[in-house]
């Protein structure tokens, strides 16, 4: 068995999502276990970390017991031993960090969305495929437990003909006055790629294709429901994007369904997210980890409304558990094996940069849709 080593950038590594989910979660632990297999063959990721911050890269570096880090990306991309770079850092930065990667000759892995718009999107692919190199994007929520679960049903024809969907997500985020804020302040500015529908709607994209089927068009309206916020340095902000965003989507397929997500709204439902999908025989809801159906049987005959007195029906008792068909890797992990492979041995991968720039499609085309209040046909995006 050869052992390959693939020298990897991960540009923003101080970041909540790449510092856990990419490095910890993923990389780090594919290398701890000896490598990805490919074959007869292990592919160890090599990895050199890159951000702004020496003292936060140094110890995220010792930390996960990688010997390499910069702070200066075009040193890192003028390493001919490093051939991919990872994207992780803000999204207002990312169409030149990723020029300047293919400029260099590496192959490209991006978070999303994969750029601000899909004009720059077509630009970055056009130039990575006239280079020959390798490009992907990562649509990691798919794998999560309660979506595999979800997907196998589907298959499996549990739910019978779909005929909706609704999609349900996010938690209240204060504000920083009278309690700090769980997010960046770059996610409420304009100038550093914030907003909503730009940061969350790539992901629902993906998310309702691979499940359900092609979206043929939308309908959207977003708001700002929380207008000033405390920024890192203590200093008060306008926002001037979207912090709340609702959708009416067709299928190709002829079904609808919604879409709720919000940043200023308070969780009372099973989880922060939450898909049901209804079909003829049988409906089911999915959680980040768990999924649960109603057959037809089980559904309940529910007459009318009881308008006199409550009726104190628990309309969760018929519900059954899908259980686990076997341990769900990380979902971040997955798609980096996918990717290690697309680049090792030209495996088939179908979150490449294209799709990436099918998920800028769609939050693009919600915006549309809300600006001109209008029905928005996806592929006119």
């Amino acid at each position: 068995m050869a052992t390959i080593p693939l020298g990897i950038i991960l540009n923003g590594a101080t970041g909540r999502i790449c510092s856990t989910q990419h490095l910890a979660n993923a990389l780090a632990a594919i290398r701890d276990e000896g490598g990805l297999p490919v074959g007869a063959d292990r592919i160890v990721p090599r990895l050199i970390l890159v951000g702004r911050n020496a003292v936060r890269l140094e110890e995220i570096a010792r930390a996960h017991r990688v010997e390499q880090w910069t702070t200066d990306l075009g040193a890192a991309l003028a390493n001919p031993a490093f051939t991919v770079l990872f994207d992780g850092a803000a999204t207002a930065g990312r169409p030149e960090v990723l020029r300047r990667a293919i400029a260099a000759g590496k192959h490209i892995y991006a978070e999303k969305p994969v750029a601000p718009s899909v004009a720059e999107g077509r630009a970055l692919l056009e130039a990575a495929r006239a280079r020959g190199l390798k490009h992907g994007a990562v649509e990691d929520k798919l794998y999560l437990p309660g979506l595999q679960k979800l997907a196998g049903a589907i298959a499996s024809g549990a739910l019978g003909r779909i005929v909706g969907f609704r999609l349900e997500f996010g938690w209240w985020v204060f504000d920083g006055i009278d309690r700090p804020t769980q997010r960046p302040s770059w996610n409420y500015r304009r100038a550093g790629g914030g907003g909503l529908v730009l940061d969350m709607y790539p992901h629902w994209r993906y998310v309702i294709e691979g499940l359900l089927g092609r979206i043929r068009g939308v309908s959207a309206a977003v708001s700002t429901a929380i207008p000033r916020r405390i920024d890192e340095s203590g200093a008060r902000y306008d926002v001037d994007v979207d912090d709340t965003a609702s959708a009416l989507l067709e299928l190709e397929s002829g079904v609808f369904g919604t879409i709720l997500s919000s940043w200023a709204t308070r969780v009372r439902r099973d989880d922060l997210f939450v898909l049901q999908v209804d079909g003829v025989d049988g409906s089911a809801v999915a959680t980040l980890h768990r999924c649960r159906v109603q057959s037809r049987r089980a559904t309940p005959a529910i007459a009318r409304f009881r308008l006199e007195a409550d009726p104190d029906v628990d309309y969760r008792a018929d519900w059954q558990e899908v259980p686990a068909s076997g341990p769900f890797p990380n979902s971040y992990r997955v798609g980096w094996e996918k990717f290690l492979r697309h680049v090792a041995i030209d495996a088939p991968l179908d979150c490449d940069l294209a799709a990436g720039i099918r998920d800028v499609a769609f939050a693009q085309a919600c915006y549309r849709s809300a600006a001109e209040r209008r029905w928005v046909p996806l592929d006119d995006a």
